[in-house]
């Protein structure tokens, strides 16, 4: 719903492997329980992760003049490892989901490797992760 000439931007996650905050656990979570393949399109967060995807997409819509760009970024948390563990696991329904999977013993030692792969990340009472998206922008075209 952008009006014809405006400029619209828009921020999507990369690649995973290069957002600790979304693979710091579920790689650990992925030991016990087998990740789900996706398919090529599927509607997650990392859909339009591969550059120029998105950029093809917006310049087949009519988008004028499409760029695209990456932005590197810090996602800071004034957290302990423990409560950085319980708050992804908030957040995160499909991570809930397969913890919820374990026996109690594969949650605790679930939770001591995820904390031991947290903690490269912590210091001085705050989680530090280096987070990229890809910002991209245009102009939708005018109406003749």
């Amino acid at each position: 719903v952008l009006k014809p000439g405006q400029k619209m931007a828009l921020a999507m996650w990369h690649l995973a492997e290069r957002n600790p905050f979304h693979y710091v656990l579920s790689r650990v979570v992925d030991r016990y329980v087998a990740p789900t393949p996706l398919e090529p399109d599927a509607r997650d967060a990392f859909r339009f992760a591969t550059p120029g995807k998105l950029l093809k997409v917006m310049d087949e819509a009519g988008v004028r003049a499409p760029t695209e760009r990456l932005f590197q970024f810090t996602i800071r948390a004034s957290s302990s490892v423990e409560d950085f563990f319980a708050l992804r696991l908030e957040m995160s329904e499909k991570l809930r989901g397969k913890f919820s999977m374990l026996s109690a013993q594969q949650k605790t030692e679930l939770k001591r490797e995820a904390l031991e792969a947290i903690i490269q990340y912590s210091t001085g009472g705050e989680i530090r992760l280096p987070a990229e998206v890809l910002i991209v922008s245009g102009t939708k075209a005018r109406i003749s």
